[in-house]
């Protein structure tokens, strides 16, 4: 099961969005970004860092190993990959180093023999800086446009596994679903304050 290269439209950036389809550890690492900033900003985050890198793809031992104040730098050096370049580059280190740790540094490893969606999604969700709405969104994207399908996968990501949900990045494929999932995040955001401010009478 590992991901063969697929053109993914989440950075909205060609080169970024390549190194995405080809690059397990470039999405994981968008996914990780993808807080507090546009989605597009984080999902270009990775092809930045490999290009500061001199690389043309991410290495989890690599970046792992790196000084944690020169890669904090790496993604604080104008324009920055973040908004909170410095605890960002903390969280990727961290994330890379527990990929050694746990899979010899191949991302793949973590849904290669995953027998059903529900050990996926535990495995994501031990990952560090992945939650479980973090977790589920990409074992979405990873069933939707990435070819993983282990038994249950849809149930395991809960809504986000839906056919047609348009309510994440595993959804996006261009710019029209972009618009929808965009749509549902405002809907989501008004229905929130609405029942804040009923909350507040």
């Amino acid at each position: 099961m590992d991901v063969t290269p697929v053109t993914l439209h989440l950075a909205q950036e060609p080169a970024a969005d390549e190194l995405l389809g080809r690059s397990p550890l470039a999405a994981l690492v968008g996914m990780l970004l993808d807080q507090q900033v546009p989605m597009e900003w984080a999902f270009a985050g990775p092809h930045t860092i490999a290009e500061r890198l001199g690389a043309d793809d991410l290495d989890a031992h690599e970046i792992a190993a790196y000084d944690p104040e020169a890669f904090a730098a790496i993604l604080s050096t104008k324009p920055a990959v973040h908004r909170y370049p410095g605890s960002m580059a903390k969280r990727i280190q961290q994330l890379c180093q527990y990929l050694v740790d746990h899979y010899e540094g191949d991302p793949t490893a973590l849904w290669r023999d995953a027998a059903t969606g529900d050990e996926l999604l535990k495995r994501l969700n031990d990952l560090p800086g992945f939650g479980k709405q973090k977790a589920q969104i990409f074992l979405a994207l990873l069933g939707k446009q990435l070819g993983v399908h282990p038994k249950g996968w849809r149930e395991a990501a809960g809504d986000y596994g839906a056919p047609k949900a348009y309510r994440s990045v595993a959804d996006i494929t261009g710019p029209e679903s972009l618009k929808k999932v965009r749509a549902h995040k405002q809907e989501l955001k008004a229905a929130a304050k609405a029942a804040k401010a009923a909350k507040a009478k």
